[in-house]
């Protein structure tokens, strides 16, 4: 019998594929969107009274935790920022050096590369490199923890998964992300000052335009969205790995979801920081 049997026969009577409407794509896309505006309004409640309590009473935090959490992701990772913060400083050294020389304003470049560091791109580059390598991580993590229903017996033994798991991730990456602003800043001046000195300026006039060109409300803009964007970082990335589904692909996908909205955020607030600190004078 199994000779005579023929799976080709047998093809056309498999299930057909079922066509799915444009307008029934935008409503599952909306309702998607809408349930995932709700799971992260109330993962931000969560960890807000988390942080609160853990602030208030000491002892429910594990220090050791935030402790191990930034030494891999701020440590861990200078190198790294070094290196982004530098060739960034060169780059756009070189890019703006050749268009203002036309006009004889070149050594204004030191000017430009010093506020446009400090201000944006500092805090900015840090907050993708920390997408990139720890948002990730955190998302792997807790993504495979949810699987193996760790997460799960956390709740069980009446341990809040947020307090115990994500509020030592958020307060450290929030603590070391203004440190790894700083090196982006101090290493992409140092790339800057690379390319001013094979233009041929002295070192002394480009250290005098840094200086006066950077004041104290910069710096502290720039530490200010270091802060936000570390805490954008971190509890993204906590939250899609504990959104992480079942599956063989579910902890990538959990992985790339984070990677991804971290960038978003991170690019949606720099724009509102952008338009707020413009009509606020800062």
């Amino acid at each position: 019998m199994l000779d005579r049997f023929d799976a080709d026969r047998f093809a056309e009577y498999g299930k057909e594929k079922r066509h799915i409407h444009p307008a029934e794509e935008i409503g599952h896309f909306a309702w998607q969107l809408f349930v995932d505006v709700q799971e992260q309004l109330a993962f931000i409640g969560e960890l807000h009274v988390a942080m609160v309590r853990c602030l208030v009473r000491r002892r429910q935090l594990r220090w050791k935790e935030v402790f191990i959490t930034a030494e891999r992701a701020g440590a861990n990772a200078v190198g790294i920022v070094s290196l982004i913060g530098f060739l960034f400083g060169l780059i756009m050294a070189f890019s703006f050096a050749m268009p203002m020389r036309q006009f004889g304003v070149d050594i204004y470049v030191a000017d430009l590369v010093a506020v446009g560091l400090v201000r944006v791109l500092g805090p900015f580059i840090t907050a993708i490199i920390l997408a990139g390598r720890s948002g990730s991580a955190y998302a792997a993590e807790l993504g495979t923890m949810k699987i193996n229903d760790e997460i799960d017996a956390l709740t069980t033994m009446s341990l809040d998964p947020v307090r115990f798991l994500v509020a030592p991730k958020v307060l450290a990456t929030i603590f070391i992300t203004p440190l790894l602003t700083v090196v982006a800043n101090v290493f992409g001046l140092i790339g800057c000052g690379v390319v001013m000195l094979s233009l041929g300026f002295p070192l002394v006039t480009y250290t005098n335009h840094v200086e006066s060109a950077i004041d104290s409300g910069d710096v502290a803009v720039g530490l200010f969205k270091a802060v936000v964007f570390g805490g954008l970082v971190a509890g993204v990335g906590c939250l899609r790995g504990l959104q992480t589904k079942t599956g063989p692909s579910a902890v990538g996908i959990s992985t790339t979801r984070a990677v991804v909205s971290a960038i978003v955020l991170i690019v949606l607030a720099e724009g509102v920081f952008a338009v707020l600190f413009h009509y606020m004078g800062i």
